[in-house]
């Protein structure tokens, strides 16, 4: 369709320069983003995309665009709102539940925030290094103990984060397997009936949880909250699930994730993991750049709730926005050269942890435990390399979390 040089119509107002593209897809390659988006990339900032029911979308790609709209009060991030988008089948149904932190707008969205910022503080994080350390050292003992080959997933990537954020939390690590399963099932059903029981199942374990600690209380967050003496009294029980769920599924299904991923993606660029093994960049420095050229968590949705006039275009009150985070995070215009993975740039400005009042909060969490386990990884197993073709090792599909199913390794 050739664009009008008049005023569109609010039909035309909204309608692509291509075909639109399917929202969410597969990538290829697990460290770069779908083939099928490089449309979106060339039409950009801002473009439309069609979920899995046909419903069109507004998709933005552009670095500066994301960076404004993310920070704009007139998109809502509360999912019981009846037009916000679902990006799948399985999450069309459950998005009437709103999720703590992320569903939320301000000022609720900021109540909730403020109860849990000081167990997140840069000091905090820096106090609870040493216990990472140890964790990750642990794990790689059990791995040497073992032998090669092994799999770095179960063996490593996965129990990093899962025993430090049970540690956090105050969640017993016995329980791990019960939860890492309900939080698998959580973010990738397979059908809605897999995420809703999964959910049901993680909230009654966790409100049991809770229940005995008000009685027997322990060291972690969760009996911060429960004993703390605030002006406005301690969260209630409900309130009290809803942090434990966001903050135990999301506090090691992502970093889990970045280290498998970011393990991968290193095994297949040997310069630049020749660079970091001769200290020729620090890991700190590495993982920032990793943040950006995986982005791994691809596809932040929000909904107008006011016409918005951007980019040249009319994002309509009730229209879906969604932010790929890989396309962002490659902009031309941020990034030099985005496509290659470089340790001379500078790439803190990315948008993987996201943007605005909703950026990620355990993001000093997620850097700590990154820069610890990849660090320590490669200083201890100096000759780490695949067990298996690269291209035969399987990584998780589009419509959820990025990163690797198994990782077959060898030293």
């Amino acid at each position: 369709m050739t664009q009008s040089t008049t005023r569109p119509t609010p039909r035309d107002d909204r309608a692509p320069h291509h075909r639109p593209c399917a929202l969410p897809q597969d990538r290829g390659c697990p460290y770069h983003p779908p083939a099928a988006y490089a449309p979106l990339r060339d039409a950009g900032p801002l473009s439309r995309v069609t979920l899995f029911d046909g419903r069109e979308i507004w998709v933005v790609t552009g670095h500066t665009l994301a960076r404004e709209l993310l920070t704009d009060p007139r998109l809502s991030s509360d999912r019981q709102r009846p037009d916000f988008p679902a990006p799948t089948e399985r999450f069309s149904r459950v998005n009437q539940r709103r999720v703590a932190l992320l569903g939320f707008d301000d000022p609720e969205h900021n109540a909730q925030r403020r109860m849990l910022i000081p167990s997140f503080s840069l000091k905090r994080i820096a106090a609870l290094r040493p216990r990472i350390q140890e964790t990750v050292d642990g794990l790689l003992d059990a791995m040497e103990r073992h032998g090669s080959p092994a799999e770095l997933v179960g063996a490593f990537a996965l129990p990093v984060p899962s025993m430090v954020i049970c540690a956090l939390l105050g969640v017993p690590y016995a329980d791990h397997d019960f939860f890492e399963e309900r939080s698998r099932r959580l973010l990738r059903g397979p059908a809605v009936a897999d995420v809703e029981r999964a959910r049901n199942e993680l909230e009654a374990y966790l409100g049991e949880l809770i229940d005995r600690k008000r009685t027997d209380p322990g060291d972690g967050l969760l009996d911060e909250l429960i004993h703390r003496d605030a002006p406005g009294g301690p969260p209630d029980r409900d309130q009290l699930i809803a942090f434990a769920v966001i903050l135990l599924v999301a506090g090691h299904e992502t970093t889990a994730n970045m280290i498998s991923l970011g393990t991968f993606t290193l095994l297949n660029h040997p310069e630049q993991l020749a660079a970091l093994r001769a200290g020729d960049t620090t890991t700190a420095t590495a993982v920032e750049e990793l943040l950006r050229f995986l982005s791994i968590a691809d596809g932040m949705l929000r909904v107008a709730t006011e016409d918005i006039e951007v980019a040249g275009s009319t994002v309509r009150a009730g229209d879906g926005v969604a932010f790929s985070t890989s396309l962002i995070n490659r902009d031309g215009d941020a990034f030099t050269a985005p496509e290659t993975l470089d340790w001379e740039r500078s790439s803190r400005h990315h948008l993987a942890f996201g943007f605005g009042v909703h950026q990620c909060l355990g993001q000093n969490l997620a850097r700590a435990e990154l820069d610890i386990a990849l660090r320590t990884l490669f200083e201890r197993l100096p000759g780490l390399r695949l067990a298996a073709p690269a291209e035969e090792i399987p990584f998780k599909p589009g419509d959820t979390i990025q990163g690797m199913l198994e990782l077959p390794v060898t030293w």
